[in-house]
């Protein structure tokens, strides 16, 4: 899916803010539903009313909500104002630097920290913050707007992120991503009593009932293939806090992959986790879990460690990020919760 900025000739100027060219293997569909697959954060009734209002487009032509997409098709959403400036502007932002040299940088990111800009976060990102203490950061090819990043993490995820600083390490941590041989573990809680270490596997996609979460697909028409190994660190009876290493690397794929399985991650909102999925029944036990919730206010997630060949010495070198504050404290209460025996007689 391409953006680019087109000026219609009609009564007044219309920008294209969104051009999609529907796949050979699309069945036909009504566009409203169509739309509301492929655009994010959009409701169903304001792509009606766009529709409506004659702001979509199909091969240059207004269509009624009832239209029914074919193959072939180019669906163009026009707006009377040109879309946002897709340059990115400097900002002050701390970086918490682990490691630098002339090739690339080891940034610890804080939780709440978004990696790029996007829909509703053109500021304050870690990547306006990267404009602002470099100069001149490469962009992989299809990135604009993300200069240096070759992966990233989840705003309320924390850890560590690599960046380059040249074209050449770009190229060359690019090719380790996409040969699945950079090294990348997570700590994570999870709801629940994992028994033993295992695999999760699937292709993962964009839920067709929630543009904001992914699913678990069995083809990959509907996803892309996706492997996550978890080994058991430790048992908390109602939480097990595991470590996480990534084959591939897809939009949420711990979180999805571990709500998959019934084990979602501790107080992450998005999947299910910020309730009471295991324990008692009791008052007190409630109120616990909501004081580790208070502590934790984000999914329990952490990017602790990183290894890569380096592009210049060509030699292995390994990263780890010790547990923020906010993780490590909500992780002792429930240690000192199941030591002190609590969890047998709430």
């Amino acid at each position: 899916m391409n953006e680019e900025t087109a000026i219609y000739d009609q009564d007044q100027d219309l920008y294209e803010h969104l051009r999609i060219v529907v796949d050979k293997g699309q069945s036909l569909l009504r566009i409203d539903k169509f739309l509301m697959n492929r655009m994010e954060n959009v409701t169903r009734n304001r792509i009606q009313n766009g529709i409506d209002l004659g702001n979509v487009l199909v091969n240059d032509k207004p269509i009624k909500a009832s239209y029914k997409v074919k193959p072939g098709d180019v669906i163009s959403v026009v707006l009377p104002h040109p879309p946002r400036d897709t340059e990115v502007y400097p900002e002050n932002i701390p970086l918490d630097i682990v490691y630098e040299d002339d090739d690339l940088l080891i940034i610890n990111k804080p939780a709440g920290l978004v990696v790029h800009p996007g829909f509703n976060n053109f500021n304050g990102t870690l990547v306006n913050g990267l404009v602002y203490h470099f100069n001149q950061l490469p962009e992989l090819p299809g990135n604009s707007g993300r200069p240096g990043l070759v992966h990233r993490i989840d705003k309320d995820t924390s850890g560590l992120l690599v960046i380059s600083k040249n074209e050449r390490a770009m190229a060359w941590l690019a090719r380790q991503f996409f040969d699945h041989s950079i090294t990348r573990k997570y700590l994570a809680l999870v709801w629940g009593d994992l028994e033993k270490d295992g695999t999760i596997t699937g292709y993962i996609g964009r839920s067709l009932k929630d543009r904001r979460v992914m699913s678990i697909y069995d083809d990959e028409e509907n996803g892309k293939w996706a492997v996550t190994h978890y080994k058991v660190l430790q048992r908390l009876n109602y939480v097990t806090l595991i470590e996480c290493q990534l084959e591939t690397g897809r939009t949420h794929q711990i979180r999805a992959h571990l709500k998959h399985i019934g084990h979602p991650l501790f107080n992450d909102a998005v999947y299910g986790g910020d309730k009471i999925l295991k324990g008692t029944v009791f008052t007190k036990y409630k109120q616990f879990v909501e004081n580790c919730f208070e502590l934790l206010p984000r999914q329990a997630l952490h990017a602790q460690t990183l290894g890569f060949i380096h592009p210049s010495s060509k030699k292995y070198v390994h990263f780890e990020a010790p547990l923020p504050n906010d993780f490590r404290q909500a992780l002792e209460k429930w240690q000192k919760y199941v030591a002190s025996g609590n969890n047998e007689n709430d």
